[in-house]
């Protein structure tokens, strides 16, 4: 969450439940483009802003602003996150523009202004059919907000992606390149239990956005790998905080002046990580807390080495985006649809190795950071 990751629904999955969300859709009226309309009408000047500011905002590649369709013409593709400037949106844009480069593709990237802004994504797609996108990447904020915006490309013949996050119902898009998001949870989890030994938890959690699977998901994931169930005791504070950094040592802090008891804490994404390593140091709690994330970035797996927090989950953006734009192309070239949930990968680093757990230390991190 992007990490804001910091910021994306499906409940948490426990045994059969785990696998990745089925394909089976609800039936939705077909009317999607004119309540989009109606929706529109009601926001007014406030979205007409929105979207002028994302469309002046980011934008990668060059050439024609169309979809091609002969031979040899250069497609464009739609990159759509949630902020621009979470580190693993950045990443996961270059990483598209690279990719968009060696398939001879225009990538126009935009995003939400922050971690939720819903309107704002859908005002991005709806730019990027107008500009004759043959695909498009998206990171939803809202998996359910989306929707309606998502199908009306999708009947105008656009491949629709999601990277990272997944939408709700799946097969919303024609696939998805993500995290396992519970599996990463999970994994927070079960090394956090493992350091904390004989002790009793006193937890807090530092969850992302509401409304997005992917803060659902980790969340769900970080309870089964701990051991806990919601609304435990045990859980002795907990905040939202749109995977934002500042946010999250404001809420930490507040938490901590009735909670100065608390032992663990978990978060959303490396920027929250560092938001309560803040907190807690300013608290002269550092000794006392251990604080665990996901994310994988270089930065937070330097922070990992310093010892700042003792694990993070890496993900790996960099796939989602060659993923996402090699399928793209592929459809421009020969119709070909990817479909279903690619799990991207996970892997638990830390210096600090607990048995039982597979994990990887800075070094090997630090040589991958995402990629």
């Amino acid at each position: 969450m992007g990490h804001d990751r910091t910021g994306r629904e499906p409940a948490g999955r426990e045994g059969a439940d785990r696998k990745p969300p089925g394909r089976e859709r609800a039936d939705r009226k077909p009317a999607s483009r004119e309540r989009t309309r109606q929706r529109r009408r009601g926001h007014g000047f406030a979205l007409l802003a929105t979207g002028v500011l994302l469309l002046g905002g980011v934008a990668c590649g060059g050439g024609q602003d169309s979809a091609g369709g002969q031979k040899g013409e250069k497609i464009t593709i739609g990159l759509v996150t949630k902020t621009e400037t979470n580190p693993f949106f950045v990443t996961m844009r270059e990483a598209a523009a690279t990719a968009a480069a060696k398939h001879n593709a225009e990538l126009i990237a935009l995003s939400g202004k922050f971690d939720g802004d819903n309107e704002g994504q859908v005002a991005a797609i709806e730019s990027l059919v107008s500009r004759g996108a043959k695909g498009i990447l998206v990171t939803p904020s809202n998996t359910t907000g989306i929707l309606d915006a998502i199908e009306d490309a999708r009947q105008q013949g656009i491949l629709v992606i999601a990277l990272d996050t997944t939408t709700d119902p799946a097969d919303a898009v024609d696939a998805t390149f993500a995290t396992d998001n519970f599996e990463a949870g999970r994994l927070q989890g079960a090394y956090l239990r493992a350091v904390l030994g004989d002790r009793e938890p006193k937890l807090i959690m530092l969850d992302g956005t509401q409304g997005s699977s992917v803060s659902r998901q980790r969340h769900d994931g970080f309870l089964k790998g701990f051991k806990l169930k919601e609304g435990s005791p045990a859980i002795v504070g907990r905040a939202d905080t749109n995977a934002d950094q500042n946010t999250a040592q404001a809420a930490l802090e507040s938490l901590l002046q009735r909670a100065s008891d608390a032992n663990t804490i978990y978060t959303i994404n490396e920027p929250v990580a560092a938001g309560a390593h803040a907190a807690v140091s300013e608290a002269g709690l550092a000794d006392q807390v251990t604080i665990g994330s996901i994310d994988g970035g270089c930065t937070g797996v330097r922070d990992v080495k310093a010892g700042k927090y003792a694990a993070t989950v890496m993900q790996f953006p960099v796939r989602m985006a060659d993923d996402g734009v090699a399928a793209v192309a592929e459809f421009a070239k020969s119709g070909k649809k990817p479909s279903g949930f690619t799990d991207t990968g996970t892997a638990l680093i830390t210096d600090k190795p607990v048995k039982g757990l597979k994990s990887q230390n800075t070094a090997w991190g630090l040589d991958r950071c995402w990629g």
